[in-house]
């Protein structure tokens, strides 16, 4: 893996993307959870419900502004890096991008304001409206980012033309055979990651003693997120492997670590290895005998086919596609165990309860950032698993390049590294500490007073409050 232009602008896009996809992911999460807590405040009055949704949409438009930040240098990045890719893909890509815009984003954008501002200042149902409108945004913005991205992995109702994907038919492109898939698989994703950061909120706040009502009650609905969506993702991610066996079946070799078949025998599911690419075999593999058959053929003698079927120039890096993918497993499985626990507890009566539960607290805190490596692990098997395809089968990733030297982007590399530790760093840590807060008292009303505020004058001082300014008022009325 030589570090030339290619590869540096694999990886400043690698880098870029993997800050991105955090934010909007939380985006999705978040977006539909604050619907849920409206929906519920407004059905029972409990101001519970209340409490959790000014809690959190302080978090959403924090972790929404910093989503939008890193999109933007994604779009630049496919003129500036890779201009063979947007010569000869954008008739399909710059299309769905821009109904990306025009749909999700513009209905974002619209109601994005009076979701964060307008509590006060509408009625109960319009302020809702503005909530679910946002949700809603969020989705369809992954719906037109997965067709893209899914018709780079699996390409469909496209004809290449003078050298470039002349679209042909619509719903090939946007329904091809890989984007249901991906869809769900993604969406399920960002709930997860959503789901784990809100039971680690509040797991950290009940371990501390704060185990207000509100702390209770977010702890309680990540778990029953968890239970519902974890098990459910494992049953999306078999179909989402059958499709990548159908339509990708070197990413899916490479994720099995199969290099070739033995006539007559069972494919075994290697656990653990070390793949060596230049011996094509496997070092120090830990395999469970009949496993991989049963898991992707659904028989106990089935076949697939083995890395060695591929010319070694049309094979991803395998080791990367093989551990990134046990990583996403594995965390996996860790999320299932934790929304297993929690049941238990909750049925037992002691989820709250700290001398029987503070082990699983901790289990939750910890389980935190598992969502987000979970996510970025299955990025990695997904992209690096298309390689050296830029579009799967049509267009390799050394073509798609700008013609750039290593220098340059090399440089750009390094300043992105910097300036994103530093900015999206400052933002994170602006949302831990939000987070540390807590939920505000379930008697504080909400804004009430102070500039631009309702039923209010805008006063210069009516935005501070305390003995200094009620002094200095009351003396300048004498």
């Amino acid at each position: 893996m030589e570090l030339d232009a290619l590869m540096l602008a694999r990886l400043q896009f690698a880098f870029t993307i993997s800050f991105h996809i955090i934010f909007p992911a939380i985006t999705i999460g978040l977006a539909s959870y604050l619907a849920v807590l409206e929906g519920f405040w407004l059905k029972t009055g409990n101001p519970v419900y209340r409490s959790l949704y000014q809690y959190w949409l302080k978090i959403f438009a924090v972790n929404f502004g910093m989503g939008v930040v890193s999109g933007l240098v994604m779009a630049y990045q496919f003129g500036t890096n890779w201009s063979g890719f947007s010569d000869f893909a954008g008739g399909i890509t710059g299309p769905l991008l821009a109904y990306e815009v025009l749909t999700a984003f513009f209905l974002e954008a619209g109601f994005l304001g009076v979701m964060l501002f307008g509590m006060q200042r509408v009625g109960p149902g319009l302020h809702f409206m503005s909530t679910i409108m946002v949700a809603l945004g969020t989705l369809l913005s992954a719906t037109w980012i997965l067709a893209s991205n899914s018709w780079m992995q699996t390409p469909a109702g496209h004809e290449i033309i003078d050298g470039r994907a002349v679209p042909v038919d619509w719903l090939a492109v946007i329904f091809n055979p890989s984007f249901p898939y991906r869809l769900v698989h993604m969406v399920l994703a960002a709930f997860l990651v959503t789901a784990l950061i809100v039971a680690a909120s509040g797991a950290w706040h009940m371990l501390r003693g704060n185990a207000t009502p509100a702390v209770r009650k977010m702890f309680s609905m990540a778990l029953w997120m968890l239970l519902f969506t974890a098990p459910l993702q494992a049953v999306v991610g078999d179909f989402h492997g059958l499709n990548t066996l159908e339509h990708q079946p070197a990413k899916l070799a490479a994720i099995e670590g199969h290099w070739e078949n033995t006539p007559g025998e069972a494919v075994p599911f290697t656990l653990f290895a070390w793949p060596d690419m230049d011996a094509e075999t496997n070092r120090y593999a830990v395999e469970i005998p009949y496993l991989g058959s049963l898991i992707l053929t659904h028989s106990l003698d089935g076949q697939f086919p083995g890395l060695k079927e591929f010319p070694r120039d049309e094979r991803p890096y395998v080791p990367l596609v093989f551990w990134s993918f046990r990583v996403m497993v594995g965390l996996g499985l860790l999320m299932i165990g934790l929304a297993l626990l929690g049941a238990w507890a909750r049925w037992r009566g002691t989820l709250y309860r700290a001398s029987s539960s503070r082990g699983l607290w901790r289990y939750a805190l910890y389980m935190g950032p598992a969502g987000i490596v979970a996510m970025l692990a299955g990025w990695f098997t997904t992209e690096v698993g298309r390689q050296p395809w830029v579009v799967y089968g049509v267009m390799r990733t050394a073509d798609a390049v700008s013609p750039h030297g290593a220098f340059e982007v090399g440089l750009t590399l390094a300043l992105f590294v910097v300036v994103y530790f530093l900015l999206f760093g400052a933002g994170t840590v602006y949302m831990l500490h939000l987070i540390k807060r807590g939920p505000p008292p379930m008697d504080e009303a909400g804004p009430e007073g102070g500039p631009g505020e309702p039923r209010t004058p805008s006063r210069p001082l009516s935005a501070a409050s305390g003995p200094d300014v009620e002094a200095g008022a009351a003396g300048a009325g004498g």
